[in-house]
């Protein structure tokens, strides 16, 4: 592959060829080689038909962010308004996130953020769309397009947020609970820190219980941010 493209050695370390082997299908993988830019990238996932997701989604939703960032935020799937809309984290839960990130002192812009699943996966309760977790098949059958943003961005540092994102990014299922507090290294030299989805955070009944959630948030991301400092 020209100098343009993304090195096959990298494919290899990020685990692609084991998830083509896993039997993955989609014409779209013909283009790997020629897949070297984020452009092109977004390109072939608007094409990707790995799993079934694609069929009900509005439309795919794809990373946004630097080519060079140093960090690299994982959610774990896109919701009502990412599809519509065709941007990560511009929902509820996106509010959370972007409050959770500037006080972590991380500037969205300098960051790239994704989903672990570029389809939204719902279940449709009269004219409402219900969020519904990505099973594990098509977290892995989605982990390769994951994994190629990971092979041209090169992040230092990656932040997987809820056990989808997890899973998308280490290639197994984790406690969060297990987990949380460590930095992990990935097969291609990453550093990895998992922690909560900002959804999660939604999720609680009560202030009090949001309020520890959304700090333990801030905390681990502030860990990411330190990081690059060493």
């Amino acid at each position: 592959m020209g100098h343009h493209g993304t090195r096959p050695e990298h494919i290899r370390r990020l685990g692609l060829a084991r998830n083509i082997r896993a039997g993955y299908d989609c014409p779209i993988m013909d283009e790997m080689p020629r897949i070297g830019s984020l452009s092109a990238l977004r390109d072939a996932e608007a094409a990707c038909t790995r799993c079934p997701l694609y069929r009900d989604a509005t439309q795919v939703v794809p990373g946004e962010g630097p080519k060079h960032a140093r960090i690299m935020l994982v959610g774990e799937q896109p919701g009502d308004q990412e599809d519509k809309q065709g941007h990560p984290f511009v929902g509820p839960a996106g509010r959370i996130f972007d409050r959770a990130i500037a006080e972590a002192g991380i500037d969205r812009k300098e960051v790239f953020v994704t989903g672990a699943v570029k389809h939204f996966k719902f279940e449709q309760r009269g004219k409402r769309r219900l969020h519904k977790k990505p099973n594990a098949g098509e977290i892995d059958a989605c982990r390769w397009w994951l994994n190629l943003e990971r092979a041209i961005i090169k992040p230092k540092v990656i932040v997987a947020m809820g056990t989808t994102a997890a899973r998308g990014v280490l290639g197994r299922a984790v406690t969060i609970t297990k987990v949380r507090g460590e930095v992990l290294s990935d097969e291609d030299g990453s550093r990895v820190i998992v922690t909560i989805h900002p959804s999660y955070v939604l999720r609680q009944q009560d202030d009090a219980s949001k309020e520890r959630e959304y700090k333990g948030l801030v905390d681990d991301l502030r860990r990411c941010a330190k990081l690059l400092m060493t």
